[in-house]
């Protein structure tokens, strides 16, 4: 892939689902979140895929900055990569995915779960509705 932004949200989804695959093939289960992460930098490099790890994204209130999130992956500017190694996803792994949207005015978060030896994931889409006028 090109590590400028181009390329679509789908293809660059495709792109960290196969890296994860990878990531999930050599390391297996049982590490912490933090090993996956940066496993994962490591092959998204690897294929030429421009990714920021532990990225601020400031929440704000009326033009003031109240408080920040800060989003495991942002790759190629585009796309929201959130890692796990839970049991199952639950509702509030996806909460968070949204309100990461939200925060930084992405559309498409990618939550992924370490937690087997197949990795799991899910693509969430934020769309936001026109403000009337």
């Amino acid at each position: 892939m090109d590590t400028d932004t181009h390329g679509s949200e789908s293809e660059i989804t495709e792109a960290v689902i196969g890296a994860a695959f990878e990531v999930a093939n050599v390391l297996g289960a049982g590490f912490l979140e933090k090993v996956y992460e940066r496993a994962l930098m490591r092959e998204l490099g690897l294929r030429g895929v421009r990714a920021k790890s532990q990225v601020a994204l400031p929440v704000r209130y009326k033009g003031q900055c109240i408080g920040e999130y800060v989003a495991d992956l942002i790759v190629q500017d585009r796309v929201i990569v959130e890692l796990k190694c839970v049991e199952c996803f639950a509702n509030e792994h996806l909460a968070q995915c949204i309100n990461y949207l939200k925060a930084s005015g992405l559309r498409v978060a990618l939550l992924l779960n370490f937690q087997r030896s197949k990795v799991a994931w899910k693509r969430v889409v934020f769309d936001r509705e026109p403000v009337p006028e």
